[in-house]
This record gives structure tokens, sequence and C-alpha cells, in this order.
């Protein structure tokens, strides 16, 4: 049974839901008969690459909130990271473009290697203040993960991954989703946000069940904490 996963690099809640569905994975009995695929999905598309700039600021002008807010904002959500085993570093963030860091997971599920590529391009950006625009950046995680450096250099300087990157983008569109993480499961069932794990536990044992039976519903979709295009995080 399939699962796709739409979610960006620059989000937090993307980050949690990850973490969260994954336990739920662990624990699911017929976890070996789960296939997972990372779906790219561009929260800010026209994002500006800016090294120097902090995210705080960034968050500050882009949703009209003071520092001090966003500094709130943000505790409140490394609180919840550290509950389940993120160590997010917003003091270090670099504000970056994610379009090339999704043309590398795009190589990533070719070579079978989509989940250790989004790992680590979410630890880099939230743990490790790098720069997921710079192409040298993106080689070295790929190379972490298994991709050889020479092949990701030569296929980033292609079309191929940001055709693939728009065609996913519009995937999501046309299934109506404008806030990430969005976990669709067999395409019949949508949950949107970083649910706690029991949420996708529930929807697993129920889905699986309707996948061995080769029934189905209509997409029917829950709702969670997640970055809106439009709203931000």
């Amino acid at each position: 049974m399939k699962i796709e996963i739409w979610s960006d690099v620059a989000c937090p809640w993307c980050y949690i839901g990850k973490k969260r569905f994954e336990k739920a994975l662990a624990e699911f009995a017929a976890a070996e008969k789960i296939e997972v695929e990372w779906k790219s999905f561009l929260l800010n598309p026209d994002q500006v690459t800016d090294p120097e700039e902090s995210l705080t600021g960034y968050l500050a002008r882009e949703k009209g909130l003071s520092e001090a807010q966003v500094i709130e904002m943000m505790d409140q959500v490394a609180r919840v990271g550290r509950s389940e085993g993120i160590d997010f570093d917003f003091n270090k963030v670099v504000v970056a473009n994610t379009v090339r860091a999704h043309a590398l997971l795009q190589m990533a599920k070719e070579k079978g290697l989509g989940q250790e590529i989004k790992q680590g391009l979410l630890k880099a950006y939230f743990s490790e203040s790098v720069n997921v625009d710079n192409p040298d950046e993106l080689i070295a995680i790929g190379v972490k993960a298994g991709l050889d450096a020479a092949e990701i250099k030569e296929y980033l300087s292609t079309d191929t991954p940001f055709r693939k990157v728009e065609k996913e983008i519009r995937e999501a569109q046309a299934l109506g989703v404008k806030g990430v993480p969005f976990f669709v499961i067999d395409r019949k069932y949508g949950i949107s946000g970083a649910q706690e794990s029991q949420v996708f536990s529930q929807a697993l044992e129920k889905s699986f069940e309707e996948w061995k039976n080769a029934q189905g519903a209509p997409l029917d979709i829950t709702e969670g904490q997640n970055c809106n295009k439009d709203e931000g995080c």
C-alpha cells in the first residue's frame, strides 16, 4: 500500500509530522507492506536565498509580526520538536529557496534513497545551518546518503528534476493540498498536518484493511497543524 507525503524542506511541522508518522509506521504490524514516497511542495517558490538574513527577521517581515512574537512562536515549535527528538536551531537557519533541495530529492527517489535524503535535508536546514540552495552543500548531503557526487552535479544541472518538482506540485494542487505536511494513503484518505502518532496509527490500520479487501472511500481529510502556502507556519 502506498503512502505519498507532500512536504517542504523549510517547514518545521513537516519535520515533526515526519517523526510522528514514522513512529506510527514503526509500530504497525504490516510496515513491510507500506511504500512511502516523499513528494515535493514549495511553500514559497519565489523565496530569495539570503544567508545574511536571520529567520526571525525574515518571518517577522513576512508575517507582519514583531521579532518577539516570532521568537515566542519558534520556541513553541522547538518544544514540540524536542518531544519528538528533533533539535531545532532556528537561530542558525539559513533562509533559502528550497527548489534545488527538492531536485536532489527527485534524484534520490530514483535511486531508492528518498527517505535518507529527506531526513538529511530537514536536519541540514533546521539543525546544521546548511544553505540548502547551495549546490556544493546539496552534493555533500547526497554523498552522505549514498549518492555519487558527480552524478548529483550533472543531474542538478538539467531541467529534469525541476520538471518533476513542478509535476508533483500540480498533483498536490489537483488534490486540493494548500498546506503541508499532507499525507495521502492509497489515494483514498488524506491527513493534513502533523497529527499525533495515534492518528497515523488509526489511519494505517483502517486503510490497510480496506486495501487488503480492495475496498475504499473518497478522499477523507483529517485536519491538523501544518504550514500553509498562503498563511505560512
